[in-house]
């Protein structure tokens, strides 16, 4: 049976959905992050060693990433859809858009992240404008403006293609939904601004697998 250790408003959603696209049968080990702090509880600890959710098990099998877990699940169990065969033009686009979402789209918008806490977070009053004016630098010269670069690309590819491999849905969807799904509850890409990112990410939440994983692993606020 496999098992997914899944933590509540965390990219594990994304593996719920999958396996319901998949039609398999699991498990769920619920955990709730941290009230103050946010972090996944030290239990996850016991089943990985970082301690981060998504982890699966299936059997003596222990995968965490969600890049890796999509590709594992999608070999074994998406009979050739979810992750191309390699022999196919859509392998080459599924590998590299798998990769991109963590690798490059994640990185300015978890800096963004990072650094709008920084000017939220309580501090000293003689400390917080240099806390604030060090943010601001940081965030004018170099993450909003990689964050507009990426959102730029991935419109561009979502304007000629319906899928990121393609025209046919794989894992590698699954793996961009996230980011792009956290931007449009965020605000960050609206329907105005980015049509097409707006349109693939309403098109996979309106999927009856996407709908029923939500129904599955509760608390998830990238969902209007």
């Amino acid at each position: 049976m496999i098992t997914v250790h899944h933590l509540n408003n965390s990219r594990s959603q994304r593996i719920l959905w999958l396996l319901e696209e998949l039609g398999v049968d699991y498990e769920i080990k619920r955990y709730e992050r941290d009230a103050e702090t946010q972090l996944a509880p030290k239990e996850l600890q016991d089943v990985h060693p970082l301690g981060k959710s998504p982890v699966v098990t299936d059997g003596d099998q222990v995968l965490a990433e969600s890049g890796a877990i999509i590709d594992y699940l999608g070999y074994k169990y998406g009979d050739g859809k979810w992750v191309p065969r390699r022999n196919s033009k859509k392998y080459q686009p599924y590998v590299y858009w798998s990769h991109y979402a963590e690798g490059s789209l994640m990185s300015p918008l978890l800096l963004k992240l990072v650094f709008d806490k920084v000017k939220e977070s309580p501090m000293p009053f003689f400390v917080k404008p240099i806390a604030k004016a060090i943010a601001n630098k940081v965030m004018s010269s170099f993450v909003t403006p990689n964050i507009i670069r990426h959102f730029k690309y991935v419109e561009a590819h979502l304007a000629e293609n319906t899928y990121f491999a393609g025209k046919d849905i794989t894992g590698a969807d699954i793996q961009m939904s996230f980011p792009l799904e956290a931007s449009v509850a965020k605000g960050a890409i609206t329907e105005q601004s980015h049509p097409n990112i707006y349109r693939y990410v309403r098109a996979f939440q309106d999927r009856p697998a996407y709908q029923r994983a939500l129904e599955q692993g509760g608390e998830y606020d990238y969902v209007d």
